[in-house]
Parts: structure tokens; sequence; C-alpha cells
């Protein structure tokens, strides 16, 4: 069976993740506003459960992609933990 990828007129980047936040309670609006003005974040979800914030994380190569979260959200004042996920495949239907 042959599987067929179709990216739909999405570019897909280099280096994607997914970083799961959880962060200092009531603080999950302003996390999301500070998390927004990153440009290589280009998608902040706020969630219910043991986790608070989702990220999809986008950049031009790992090493870079690694920087942002590193050196930018990890950083962030009010981030308790983090849980990254880098992307390895990605199939768009």
């Amino acid at each position: 069976m042959e599987v067929k990828m179709s990216t739909r007129n999405y570019e897909l980047p280099k280096a994607c993740a997914f970083v799961v936040l959880m962060v200092e309670i009531g603080s999950e609006e302003k996390m999301r506003d500070l998390l927004r003005v990153i440009p290589e974040v280009k998608e902040v979800q706020i969630v219910h459960g043991a986790y608070d914030i989702i990220a999809r994380v986008e950049s031009d190569s790992r090493s870079n992609l690694k920087d942002v979260i590193n050196l930018k959200i990890r950083q962030l004042e009010k981030v308790r933990s983090v849980l990254t996920m880098i992307v390895n495949d990605v199939i768009v239907e």
C-alpha cells in the first residue's frame, strides 16, 4: 500500500516542535501574549490538563529551533515546566 503525501499548499518548515508549557497559575493569557511575539512561534493554545499551553514553533534549522526554545521560551519568567517534542516527519492530507 502506497502512502500519498500532500501538503495542500502548506510549506513545510525545516524544523518544527511542539512545546508544552506548565506556567504559574493565572498567568496563562499573559504567557500566550508573550509567546505570540516570538517570530518562530506560529501557534499558541491555552489548554486544560496537566499542562497549560501548547505552542507550535518553526524555524529554518534544528539548531535555531533549539536556541529559540532554550533561550527565548524556557527563560520566560512564569514558565514552571517545559516538554518539547521535535517533529521528525509530517504528513498533511
